[in-house]
């Protein structure tokens, strides 16, 4: 389907796991959990329950008045949630 250096996230999305990269997304019959125990942790980042993003894809995370962070990426529109569990990697932004 896609390599995996073109990934930018994969999300949750019901039964399927949504792949999404700059230019087309898809949907893969495995569960989320399961893919990102391959992925490298260094590369992969899990920022909320149903969302691991490529490090390298993130643009900037930003912090609203209520202290919800999101994520804008480089190469695609959609911005990512990031879940209070996971909000210590953006701490020093």
């Amino acid at each position: 389907m896609f390599a995996v250096d073109e990934v930018l996230f994969f999300q949750s999305d019901e039964k399927y796991t949504r792949v999404v990269t700059a230019a087309e997304e898809a949907h893969v019959r495995k569960p989320l959990k399961e893919i990102a125990e391959g992925l490298d942790p260094d590369a992969f980042w899990q920022v909320h329950r149903g969302t691991v993003v490529r490090a390298a894809a993130i643009a900037r995370a930003q912090r609203d008045a209520m202290g919800r962070i999101t994520l804008q990426l480089k190469a695609h529109p959609e911005k990512l949630a990031v879940s209070q569990a996971y909000a210590w990697r953006f701490k020093a932004m």
